[in-house]
Formats: C-alpha cells, sequence, structure tokens
C-alpha cells in the first residue's frame, strides 16, 4: 500500500468516526478482499470466512469511534478479523464435539442394539422443548445441512445453527445429569 492510499484510509476512517456512512462504506470496499483471505486462510472455508468478516465489520462499525490512532486502521481490522476467525473456529469445534457426542450416542445405540443408550437418548430427547427436538431431528436422524433445514424451518442460516448450539447444550446437561444418576 502506498503512502498516499494510507492517507485516504486515514481520513475515511476519520470521517466514519465523525458518522460518515459512506466514508465506512469506501472502507469496507477498500478492506473488503483482504480481510476476506486473512479469515479464509484462518478459518480454512469460504463461506465461514464471509460470516467471520460479517462479524468483524459489526464490530468495526461500532468500535470506529474508539480507535485512537486512524492510522492504525489496517492492524486493528486484521487483529478484529483474527479474533473473530478464532471464534468461529472454537464454535466449529464445540458443534464437532456435541455432533459427534450425539452421532455416538445415537448411531452407536441402534447399530450395537445397547438398549439402555437408545432408550437414555430417546427420554434425554423427550424431555427438550419441542423445537430442539425437531431440530436436532431433522441434523442428526435426517440428516439435513444447516442450509436445508433453515429451508424446511423459513429461518436464516445462522439461526438455524444458533438453535443446534443451544439444543446440543441442553442435551448435553439432560444427559449429563441422567449419567450423575
Amino acid at each position: 500500500m502506498n503512502h498516499k492510499e494510507r492517507i485516504n484510509d486515514e481520513l475515511l476512517v476519520i470521517r466514519a468516526q465523525e458518522g460518515a456512512i459512506e466514508a465506512l462504506s469506501e472502507l469496507i470496499d477498500r478492506w473488503q478482499d483482504r480481510l476476506w483471505r486473512l479469515a479464509w486462510r484462518l478459518t480454512d472455508d469460504e463461506q465461514a470466512a464471509w460470516d467471520v468478516l460479517q462479524e468483524a465489520w459489526m464490530v468495526i462499525a461500532r468500535r470506529i469511534g474508539r480507535l485512537a490512532d486512524p492510522a492504525a486502521f489496517p492492524a486493528w481490522a486484521y487483529r478484529i478479523t483474527s479474533n473473530k476467525s478464532r471464534d468461529w473456529i472454537r464454535r466449529r469445534r464445540r458443534m464437532r464435539r456435541a455432533d459427534e457426542a450425539y452421532g455416538e450416542r445415537w448411531c452407536g445405540a441402534e447399530s450395537n442394539g445397547d438398549a439402555r443408550d437408545l432408550t437414555d437418548l430417546r427420554n434425554a430427547l423427550a424431555g427438550l422443548p419441542g423445537p430442539d427436538r425437531a431440530i436436532l431431528s431433522l441434523r442428526y436422524e435426517d440428516g439435513f445441512s444447516t442450509a436445508e433445514i433453515a429451508e424446511i424451518l423459513g429461518i436464516p442460516p445462522g439461526t438455524v445453527k444458533s438453535r443446534l448450539h443451544h439444543a446440543r447444550q441442553r442435551l448435553r446437561r439432560f444427559l449429563e445429569e441422567d449419567d450423575d444418576e
């Protein structure tokens, strides 16, 4: 990036800090591709990179007024994007662990004929609210993807992810309570 571009970015940051929406929009246009590449490299997932970038831009837009040095914008924006990428990676790991636990409990009980595990899982599912049972069933029993569940339920994919996350947490707590007994 040359000296003229840096000065232009600093001026855009100052204008954005003053509330100029068009200045923030121009910053987004100028930095979108670079920040997306960072998110993509960190997440190794193109769609996730867009999700991460959307979260990063929301943080940038909310906090740009607190950025003391407009010249620090590039490093600051990269740091926010990097942090949001790490958050996404942590969420994905937690979801995978929960997916594996649910899948092992459900599929393992069915294939191994372990009636107690299957009964425990069915009881745990029965103890969950209807929407939790439905979304877990669509994902694990019927094998629908997040996008397919979103279409089926008429909700955004992000909402599906959030509901799956919370339903898995409730199911895990229910199963853990059952194991403690």
